[in-house]
């Protein structure tokens, strides 16, 4: 079996979540870990909104600031070394558009590359209830 990495740090995020935060909605996007029919695909597809990249991980939970929180899981930063610049990636590039439309909406969107990382935006956004 194909190892998945993201998918791997994603359960561990959805554990924590579940340990720590019990009373909290969310909904974690696992078909990019899903192998698709072409049948499954093209229903899928149907269904989705074109160009959305969905993030791995959506809290349904407003806080003072932000009507909810959006986090886009990764293994490694998508950022050059410099920290501010952007991977050059299609995929990469459509998701961060996804992050900034988001936050134009008024929710908290976000990259995260380590469980420590992501518990901390968690956190820190929780505690801003």
């Amino acid at each position: 079996m194909k190892q998945q990495p993201e998918y791997e740090l994603q359960k561990k995020v959805c554990q924590w979540l579940n340990e720590n935060f019990k009373d909290v909605l969310y909904m974690s996007d696992t078909i990019a870990a899903v192998k698709l029919t072409l049948p499954q695909g093209a229903r899928n597809k149907a269904v989705q909104k074109a160009g959305f990249k969905t993030p791995d991980l959506i809290i349904f939970e407003p806080n003072r600031h932000y009507n909810g929180l959006f986090i886009e899981l990764k293994v490694k930063s998508p950022y050059k070394k410099d920290g501010v610049t952007l991977r050059k990636d299609d995929h990469l590039e459509a998701q961060q558009k996804t992050i900034q439309d988001l936050r134009y909406k008024g929710y908290q969107a976000c990259f995260s590359w380590s469980l420590d990382m992501t518990k901390s935006i968690i956190e820190i956004y929780m505690n801003n209830r």
